[in-house]
């Protein structure tokens, strides 16, 4: 017998199937990377077991619980004026052509590159596609988007629930009331963590923010729209 987990792009389950390995050795985990557009596919069709998911999703039929959110960046070609940026608003990027959505975030990042505009995702996967002609910066205001474990209610047995608690950091002597019960609409009483990786250092750069560069560029969202009307590089 097998457990069989699906996940998103941007997930990193890794952590998770290691802890299950040195848990239940008796029972191995199956982990496949899904497509988004495909993420509850084989869940719903019986041939998964649980998914990591990026919400929302339709939650009839599923048990669900919330577990991180991820911080919204754009997307950016390397020259563009505001790439130093340390921090934008969707105010700062009015005006700007959006590059066109693609189905598979790999393809919509290559369009950034190509200088057909700018894009908003998730942290996770502008550090994963990322590219060297590229950078990502913070959206302050832009919407985060939440990673969602799931199940079907009617797959509800003691492996999924322990598989939950090792999500939830539970340790083999907890009950499985400590972490909160969940209903089949997706509530849960359970804490919301922070991701990690999801601060407003640039996806992939491996540096700290442009402030201070010297490289006359605004570390600011407003400051560099103004920089570029008094004479700032133009696009």
């Amino acid at each position: 017998m097998t457990l069989r987990l699906r996940y998103v792009a941007g997930v990193s389950p890794a952590k998770w199937l290691r802890a299950w390995a040195e848990r239940r050795p008796d029972l191995p985990l199956e982990a496949v990377r899904v497509e988004q557009p495909e993420q509850l596919a084989e869940v719903l069709a019986g041939d998964a077991d649980l998914a990591f998911v990026r919400l929302p999703v339709e939650a009839e039929g599923l048990h669900r619980v919330p577990l991180w959110e991820e911080v919204a960046v754009a997307v950016l070609p390397k020259d563009h004026p505001l790439a130093d940026a340390a921090a934008l608003t969707l105010v700062d990027l009015e005006g700007d052509p959006a590059a066109p959505q693609q189905p598979d975030p790999a393809m919509t990042v290559e369009l950034v590159a190509a200088g057909t505009g700018y894009a908003i995702l998730p942290h996770s996967l502008a550090r994963l596609h990322h590219r060297r002609d590229v950078t990502a910066v913070p959206v302050t205001d832009a919407a985060p988007t939440r990673i969602a474990l799931v199940w079907r209610v009617d797959r509800d047995d003691a492996d999924i629930q322990e598989f939950v608690a090792v999500v939830r950091g539970r340790t083999a002597r907890s009950s499985r009331g400590d972490a909160g019960d969940v209903d089949p609409t997706g509530s849960s009483d359970g804490p919301t963590k922070q991701a990690t990786g999801t601060g407003s250092t640039k996806a992939g750069a491996g540096r700290p923010g442009a402030r201070g560069r010297g490289s006359g560029r605004a570390t600011t969202a407003r400051s560099g729209r103004t920089a570029r009307k008094r004479g700032g590089r133009g696009r």
